[in-house]
């Protein structure tokens, strides 16, 4: 996935400075299998990992049992990336209900009250807490319906089974390309590089702001001086332009910050998906 093809781009240009750097992929459990390696591993800069929205800021709220603490366990180096997410409607559906843009889907949300549905690739996922904070804030209720992952949601949303999905741009971009789909905002709180004609969700509702993103941590307890080499490798290499274009072509846009940058990033972003996955009602056991 885009995870790891962007960790591989930094491996590559960390060598010089780093060294070689070995990239293990630990799947499951919504990505706490390999976050909790991080969190035990010993904090002498030789173990890091990737952080992600998913792992530390929406699986505490959303699995009873958490093997690490999110907030405590790790030393945060540098956010690397943030990728869009995108409010997609079938074009067909949007055009049959002559809906063009946020107001007007309110608008139609609110007129016919239990007619829209949308898609998400599961309980909890990141399509699924962004609707249902969209539907809070906005006042309006469409039905959630949960498919097995992201592919099968986009599949329901083109054959128009549903009427809108929250897509991250890399995968909806070639749908909206061509004509298939139709882009009614983006979730980042600016409008986005990778489809400048698309406002944001924050246009219309205030403050409304949603989007994936992962960045570097270490073992909580690593020291200082270790965490602020790394710092300085991994942000030089999220700055050169090489990095720029192979991010973008996974319409993600580098992030390169300080460690306390990251690390008060990672709280808010804590604090508020607690509000979001509490007002969904998800959990995992």
């Amino acid at each position: 996935g885009p995870i790891d093809v962007t960790a591989r781009a930094l491996a590559e240009r960390v060598r010089d400075s780093l060294g070689t750097v070995i990239i293990d992929n630990k799947p499951g459990a919504g990505g706490n299998i390999g976050a909790d390696m991080v969190a035990k591993a010993a904090p002498d800069g030789l173990t890091i990992g990737i952080a992600a929205t998913a792992t530390n800021a929406v699986n505490p709220w959303l699995y009873s049992k958490m093997p690490f603490n999110a907030a405590t366990d790790f030393a945060p180096i540098t956010q690397m990336v943030r990728v869009p997410n995108v409010l997609v409607m079938n074009a067909e559906t949007a055009k049959r209900l002559n809906i063009d843009n946020l107001a007007q889907l309110i608008a139609y949300a609110k007129k016919n009250p239990a007619k829209l549905n949308y898609g998400s690739g599961g309980n909890g996922s990141a399509g699924h807490l962004a609707g249902e904070l969209f539907k809070k804030e906005a006042g309006i209720f469409a039905l959630h319906i949960p498919y097995n992952g992201g592919n099968p949601a986009q599949l329901a949303l083109l054959s128009g089974q549903v009427d809108f999905n929250f897509d991250n741009l890399a995968t909806a971009a070639p749908n909206i390309r061509s004509g298939k789909l139709k882009a009614i905002a983006v979730t980042t709180a600016q409008r986005s590089s990778a489809l400048p004609d698309v406002p944001p969700v924050a246009d219309t509702l205030k403050g409304f702001s949603i989007d994936t993103w992962w960045g570097l941590v270490a073992p909580a307890g690593t020291p200082a001086d270790v965490v602020a080499k790394l710092n300085q490798a991994f942000v030089a290499a999220l700055n050169a332009p090489e990095t720029k274009t192979r991010f973008g072509a996974l319409l993600a846009e580098p992030v390169g910050n300080s460690p306390e940058q990251f690390g008060a990033f990672m709280k808010s972003e804590l604090a508020k998906y607690e509000k979001v996955v509490k007002a969904t009602g998800a959990k995992v056991d």
